[in-house]
């Protein structure tokens, strides 16, 4: 008789505070544990590369870079390489340059989205410590095609703000601290699941279009019966017109191309965009304060010196109202913990 599949793919997301969260969780992770870890972490270029190094001193499975087309093989941890986004396909994973999703490259949302609609009920996703909420779109996936959702909690996480997230929009995963997730992942391996992934999820069936845009695959990204409605707002990355997708409360949006944004994540880029226009102007009130008073210096009409220096001290007295203005903003913005400046 045939055996039953398991639930042997396991993905984790991580943001800022998550490479301690791996760490602690690769440690604790028992060695009878069958199954294959995928992992997406936000980090920078530099230390993104290293990642697997650091894991491999903490706990007793190997972790690497994948190349594309790497078979998926249990026992083994596959990390996102460092500006690639890591997406399952066919049993292999694919590593690829595709468009930014939250501003990330590599983004958790693609590997969940594309595990779940090819594995299903053999998928337990995990959501670490993080800033806003990459990797809730995709949690909501794996759920929605059978597969298990594990949250860490909150108050064990470094940065609340991803795991508040997904238990906001994935009420029924399990909340556990690291060392309870090693041991939740070791019974859920055990357990026999369902072979097929449900079809007729509509989320699911949403998912394998995202993850063909995730490919950059251009079939998809010419197909005008893309998902969701036209928004007023445009793409920061390409600025073309982005595209609205709404799920239980939670506001997506995507581009033509590709690129995908939170509305937690988009209102952080139009926050980003306001500040350095205001910033530019300071500059440009700055200079010309200065340049009325340069001139000012070397006029030798006395009725004009007076005129220049009234200029300037205008100029100068709006600089200054703007600049108080945006350091009060900033003090309160880095009071804020939803706010993720990201490379």
């Amino acid at each position: 008789m045939r055996n039953m599949p398991r639930r042997d793919i396991v993905l984790i997301g991580a943001s800022a505070g998550g490479l301690e969260s791996m760490q602690e969780l690769v440690a604790a992770l028992p060695a009878e544990l069958r199954a294959s870890l995928l992992v997406v972490l936000h980090t920078s270029k530099h230390a993104g590369s290293v990642v697997p190094e650091i894991l491999n001193r903490k706990g007793k499975f190997r972790a690497i870079h994948p190349e594309d087309g790497a078979r998926i093989e249990p026992g083994q941890i596959y990390v996102a390489p460092p500006d690639f986004h890591m997406i399952v396909e066919d049993g292999h994973l694919r590593v690829i340059q595709g468009p930014r999703e939250n501003r990330h490259r590599p983004a958790i949302d693609p590997l969940f989205r594309s595990a779940a609609a090819a594995y299903g009920p053999r998928v337990a996703g995990v959501i670490l410590s993080g800033l806003l909420d990459d990797g809730t779109a995709g949690l909501m996936v794996v759920r929605a095609a059978g597969g298990e959702a594990i949250v860490q909690d909150p108050d064990t996480a470094l940065f609340s703000s991803m795991p508040r997230s997904a238990l906001r929009q994935v009420p029924q995963a399990h909340v556990a601290s690291i060392d309870e997730i090693a041991n939740l992942l070791l019974r859920l391996s055990r357990q026999e699941v369902p072979e097929t992934v449900s079809s007729r999820s509509a989320k699911v069936v949403a998912a394998r279009k995202e993850v063909k845009l995730a490919e950059a695959s251009m079939s998809e990204i010419a197909n005008e019966a893309r998902g969701g409605s036209p928004s007023q707002f445009a793409c920061p990355d390409c600025g073309g017109v982005l595209w609205e997708m709404e799920d239980s409360g939670f506001l997506r949006f995507r581009c033509r191309v590709g690129h995908a944004f939170t509305a937690a994540y988009l209102d952080a880029e139009q926050q980003r965009a306001v500040e350095g226009a205001l910033w530019a102007g300071l500059r440009a009130l700055e200079e010309r304060s200065s340049l009325y008073k340069r001139m000012a210096e070397l006029t030798q009409m006395p009725s004009l010196r007076l005129e220049y220096e009234t200029s300037a001290g205008e100029l100068g007295s709006q600089a200054k109202t703007l600049r108080d203005f945006l350091v009060d903003v900033n003090s309160r913005e880095e009071e804020r913990p939803t706010v993720e400046r990201s490379a």
